[in-house]
């Protein structure tokens, strides 16, 4: 969705003609309910055109191919995990294998309690930022979910408007 009705309020080109209350009421158009059950918020910037210009200076970056070998090597980590089970992936899981395979080190434990506690989220934004998380460790291939772990889950979380 837009920013705002107007669509530029992150623009960096444009103003935006919104004021503070149009803004927090066209957001207010999705429920919390129904904000719970995103797991990813990403604001993506608008390309100037002159930025589509072919580069090919790939130099410390990684490939499309080398991401789709973390993806599929994820991929096989949960399968392997959840093997005999119902659930495929980490996205299906239930409560039971939350809390079997997404353990937090005490430091990972405290920074998502924190985020709870200061975002005020709900029991299902938890389960999803562990869900999350647990991705991102087996897309590391960590077999722990470490606190920068869970502080990239929380960075894909909705960002309200002050």
């Amino acid at each position: 969705m837009n920013p705002c009705p107007c669509g530029y309020l992150s623009d960096p080109d444009k103003d935006c003609t919104c004021s503070h209350n149009q803004v927090k009421n066209y957001r207010s158009r999705l429920s919390g309910p129904l904000i719970d059950r995103i797991d990813i918020f990403i604001e993506v910037p608008k390309v100037k055109t002159k930025e589509f210009k072919i580069n090919n200076d790939y130099s410390g970056k990684e490939t499309s191919l080398e991401i789709k070998k973390r993806v599929e090597d994820a991929r096989m980590i949960q399968h392997m995990r959840f093997e005999n089970t119902k659930v495929s992936c980490n996205a299906e899981m239930k409560t039971q294998e939350i809390n079997t395979h997404c353990q937090l080190c005490d430091e990972a434990d405290s920074i998502l309690k924190e985020a709870v506690s200061s975002l005020n989220l709900s029991a299902r934004s938890y389960y999803r930022i562990l869900k999350l998380s647990r991705t991102i460790a087996d897309l590391s291939e960590s077999s722990n979910i470490l606190p920068e772990h869970i502080l990239e889950a929380l960075s894909f979380r909705k960002k309200e408007e002050g």
